[in-house]
């Protein structure tokens, strides 16, 4: 979730059969049309290619049909062809067209608007779209062709952001040493074509446009090839929330598109009560699993939609599509901690409540939310919060949000999760979010003891909970992850003084420093200094190799079936947590955070180590001593 985007506003009939939420999922498909194939089933939104030759070209402008204005299509090279109304708002024109045909629409003002299901964009997301023949003599042919995915129990999920690797070819030169450290995912960042070259991808306006500063779209294919052929899972986030503040014509031709009674961080919501809404965002989903590949995606900040059972539904409705011939996961942030939505078909949930315990751990910050997981009385240290993490999940099942809660009214957040798997979780120490949402980037390896932060690493490896590493967490980067963007100059100046106020307040602006301090997303070198050392080998690579590999051998056959026993609280900051694996095995982890030892359980004599973060911390702990700042890792009842 990107909290820091703001919303700007900008830019005779036809018989067409009514659309249903989900008319796009008619037929089951083992993968992406290819040359020579046929698509299934054809899209609504975007251009489509007639087994003539012609190109059908729709596109949903139910202010235009209210008002009788006309909408002509316009191709480059061509004379305008006036588009034909069809019922429920559409306009549709069939024309030739040849491979590459860049194109968009007027409106009857005559404002040029692209397609807002473009497929590629040429210059940004002001200029026009490209239609493109998906089955060219020149179009991409896949390489892995047996590749069926792999079980989400396997994920080990590496976040990265496609530009500050150099694009599509730059993040595909980095998968062979992803893959060689352990991992067996990489999650992008959002995708979406946003306006300028240097974005989060959160404000992304263009949905079904890979982003073209990065490199083509058979670029990005071969991205996911690749990673394929290496074993590795691709994931995309995915923004469903909000469209960005420059570059959305929406609201001039399909006002529709959002509500009035409900408003975001970003402005007005997203209507997915309109059956084309909800149809927009359904076959983009399907667009990158079948055109592109990806083995999932994750669902950026749902609980900031008012979804109206739409989310409930897609799990089924895309996995129909798909088949049962490839494995695709589905991932949530949700921030309401919404265990009925997981059971609707979810994979998983970014946990949260994981990240915030620890960070309060290791930092002792508590601004912000981390006042949630920060309370200074002995009889319920902080620590209890990562124990219920640790034991059920979530830490926040329906208790009230001191952050949350204003002017003596109690916010609940959460329900009980203690009946989800472990692997219904997944926890990281950093993210794009966490890092890159702090004034000045910080990570934690300018945040944390050393010490203290290899025994959070190692909790987080080591435990049933699927792990999400952020680039640049695994060689111990220092350098910070800023918010960066490439706006125009009148929203550039918003965004950047709009950060500055959200931040001056905070404590960490005293006397000797002051919220003109913090970058400006705009300024290049805001991104350049975000780009952390890549393809280096230091202790952090080799501490994450020989984690990854325990996580390999002794411990991912392991997982389905896995369950919690508990997690006993041993001190301010120390605790033990038991899992029972799915072949009877019991993992048992103990942590401590603190500067002091702790006294413990000696660790059962019949019990194999696995690891110990710290050189002699086993020793300890055979003799009933937990260590300070350390984590150890044990197997009991293994064959």
């Amino acid at each position: 979730m990107n909290a820091n985007s703001f919303f700007f506003p900008t830019g005779t009939r036809s018989a067409m059969p009514p659309l249903s939420p989900f008319d796009c999922f008619a037929a089951p498909a083992t993968g992406g049309a290819g040359p020579g194939q046929a698509v299934a089933c054809d899209y609504a939104f975007g251009p489509h290619w007639l087994p003539d030759g012609r190109v059908r070209f729709r596109l949903w402008a139910p202010d235009a049909a209210a008002q009788g204005h006309a909408i002509r299509l316009e191709i480059a090279g061509m004379g305008p062809a006036r588009m034909t109304e069809a019922d429920g708002g559409w306009f549709e024109a069939t024309v030739p067209c040849c491979d590459g045909a860049r194109y968009w629409f007027r409106l009857d003002d005559g404002t040029i608007v692209p397609d807002p299901a473009s497929r590629r964009q040429a210059e940004d997301v002001h200029g026009p779209s490209i239609v493109r023949n998906p089955q060219a003599a020149d179009a991409y042919r896949w390489t892995c062709h047996g590749w069926q995915g792999r079980p989400w129990h396997e994920a080990v999920i590496h976040e990265l952001h496609v530009g500050l690797c150099g694009g599509y070819a730059g993040a595909m030169a980095r998968l062979p040493r992803l893959a060689a450290m352990g991992f067996t995912a990489v999650e992008l960042m959002p995708l979406a074509e946003f306006p300028g070259s240097r974005n989060w991808g959160y404000d992304g306006v263009l949905p079904f446009a890979p982003e073209a500063s990065y490199g083509t779209p058979d670029q990005l294919r071969a991205l996911v090839d690749r990673a394929h052929c290496l074993g590795m899972m691709v994931f995309l986030d995915v923004v469903y929330n909000h469209f960005g503040p420059e570059g959305n014509y929406l609201h001039q031709y399909a006002s529709a598109f959002f509500r009035d009674d409900i408003r975001t961080p970003w402005g007005p919501a997203i209507d997915f009560r309109r059956p084309e809404v909800r149809r927009f965002f359904s076959e983009n989903a399907r667009y990158w699993l079948e055109e592109f590949r990806f083995d999932g995606l994750r669902l950026d900040a749902v609980h900031a939609m008012e979804d109206e059972g739409w989310l409930a539904a897609l799990p089924t409705e895309l996995r129909g599509r798909i088949g049962d011939q490839r494995q695709i996961h589905l991932v949530l942030e949700n921030d309401n901690n919404d265990v009925a939505l997981m059971q609707a078909g979810f994979d998983a949930q970014w946990n949260d409540d994981a990240h915030h315990a620890l960070h309060v751990l290791l930092t002792g910050e508590q601004d912000g939310y981390y006042g949630d997981y920060a309370t200074d009385a002995a009889a319920s240290p902080p620590v209890r919060y990562l124990a219920r993490v640790l034991a059920e999940g979530f830490a926040y099942q329906g208790e009230a949000s001191p952050y949350r809660s204003a002017n003596g009214t109690a916010v609940r957040r959460g329900q009980p999760s203690a009946q989800l798997p472990p692997t219904a979780f997944v926890s990281f120490l950093q993210n794009h979010d966490q890092t890159g949402n702090r004034a000045f980037g910080e990570r934690l390896a300018t945040l944390a003891r050393p010490q203290a932060l290899r025994a959070a690493v190692a909790l987080q490896l080591l435990c049933p909970q699927v792990p999400l590493v952020f680039m640049g967490e695994e060689s111990g980067a220092g350098t910070p992850f800023l918010y960066f963007t490439s706006h125009p100059p009148e929203l550039a100046a918003a965004v950047r003084d709009g950060r500055r106020r959200e931040f001056a307040a905070m404590r960490a602006f005293g006397d000797d420093a002051g919220a003109d301090e913090i970058p400006d997303p705009n300024d290049p070198a805001t991104f350049e200094a975000s780009r952390p050392p890549m393809d280096i080998d230091n202790e952090w690579t080799r501490y994450y190799r020989e984690l990854l590999s325990i996580r390999h051998h002794q411990l991912m056959h392991r997982l389905p079936g896995s369950r919690s026993e508990g997690a006993d609280i041993l001190g301010a900051a120390a605790l033990c947590a038991r899992w029972r694996l799915g072949d009877g095995a019991l993992l048992t982890l103990w942590l401590n955070l603190g500067t002091d030892a702790v006294r413990c359980v000696a660790m059962p004599a019949d019990a194999k180590l696995l690891h110990e973060s710290e050189p002699g911390a086993a020793a300890a702990l055979a003799r009933g001593l937990l260590a300070p700042l350390t984590c150890v890792a044990a197997l009991a009842g293994h064959s």
